[in-house]
């Protein structure tokens, strides 16, 4: 069904399975769903910061929001279906189609919040897509995994140990130092937190589907501890993900967000991946050299997405370096700045 790890083996394209197919279309449904969730939490977002406390600055008026809820519903339906997905397709056929979630935001933006792309914007996508694409499709097979309880051996190796340790201090420190003073104006901040607690809470979530899987099969892992201590891991994990994703979504164009949020989720998810599971000991070189060429690739995108977001069609004029204070097109004040633009500037 997979590759093997010297790059011989069949392809799924030989022949798709039922299961294959359901997978695909769960796969595809699950990016539709993402993706426009980003657009109805938004709009969700922006109705809640116009009578209440704004989520960027600290506010959750938007727990008492509809749209936002529907935003919220719609974007765990399609996580529930890229979770299904997994179940029935390999990992070779699924993750690759989370990548299309990027462009249907970026459509949906467009059209709905009237949140434009430059043309080298788009081609930005188009660099992320490809990039990540090249990752997924040279990433090495998964581990047959017999247990719960081998999962958790992994997960408390020296190495993925240190993983950890580095990724919740850098956390505690983006959190308590450096959203204060940079959290409405340096996009990467809110997202460093998203992606780094998110590389934790994936393989939290892929032990738990592990666990499901053998319990559905007849093998309870229900009993073991261990299982229970992945739930709470991923709870904890999602919960900070989406606090700091809506701050993100409320302060940033939703178009550049999703993206730069995909980039560095995918990247440091593999890292994760790779350090637990010890996915680079089954891969010859030429496959990891091209892995790095897709690390490089969605570098280069990010960066002209970052560059180019906010420069009109057929411009390439920046805005001015401050602008009267006004209230922006949703009836957002913006302290000098337009929000949908706060990322541009950085403090004197």
């Amino acid at each position: 069904m997979a590759a093997s790890g010297d790059g011989g083996g069949g392809s799924w394209r030989d022949g798709m399975s039922a299961d294959n197919i359901k997978g695909l279309v769960l796969a595809l449904s699950s990016s539709f769903f993402i993706g426009a969730s980003f657009i109805v939490k938004k709009k969700g977002l922006k109705k809640a910061g116009a009578s209440g406390v704004r989520a960027g600055v600290g506010g959750y008026s938007y727990l008492y929001e509809p749209l936002w809820w529907a935003g919220m519903i719609t974007m765990i339906v399609g996580e529930v279906a890229n979770f299904a997905a997994y179940a029935f397709a390999p990992a070779i056929l699924v993750t690759p189609l989370g990548a299309l979630s990027i462009i249907i935001s970026a459509v949906l933006a467009h059209i709905i919040l009237r949140e434009k792309l430059h043309i080298f914007g788009i081609l930005g996508c188009v660099l992320c897509v490809v990039g990540s694409t090249t990752i997924v499709l040279h990433a090495p097979r998964e581990r047959e995994i017999e247990s719960v309880a081998e999962v958790w051996d992994l997960a408390t190796e020296p190495a993925f140990l240190f993983y950890a340790a580095v990724v919740i201090a850098a956390v505690f420190v983006l959190i308590f130092h450096f959203i204060p003073q940079y959290g409405q104006t340096h996009i990467m901040v809110y997202i460093g937190v998203c992606s780094l607690v998110g590389s934790l809470s994936v393989m939290g979530v892929k032990a738990l589907g592990i666990a499901l899987k053998l319990t559905f099969s007849g093998m309870n892992q229900l009993i073991y501890p261990q299982t229970w201590a992945f739930t709470i891991v991923v709870v904890t994990c999602v919960v900070t993900q989406m606090n700091y994703l809506n701050k993100a979504l409320d302060t940033f164009n939703t178009a550049v967000v999703s993206p730069i949020y995909f980039v560095m989720f995918t990247s440091l998810t593999i890292l994760a991946s790779v350090i637990m599971f010890k996915d680079w000991d089954r891969q010859n070189p030429t496959q990891i050299v091209t892995e790095m060429c897709g690390f490089v690739t969605i570098l280069s995108g990010t960066f002209l997405l970052h560059r180019t977001k906010d420069m009109a069609d057929g411009s390439s004029q920046s805005l001015p370096l401050r602008l009267p204070k006004h209230a922006d097109e949703d009836g957002f004040p913006s302290e000098g700045i337009p929000l949908r633009h706060q990322d541009s500037f950085r403090s004197p």
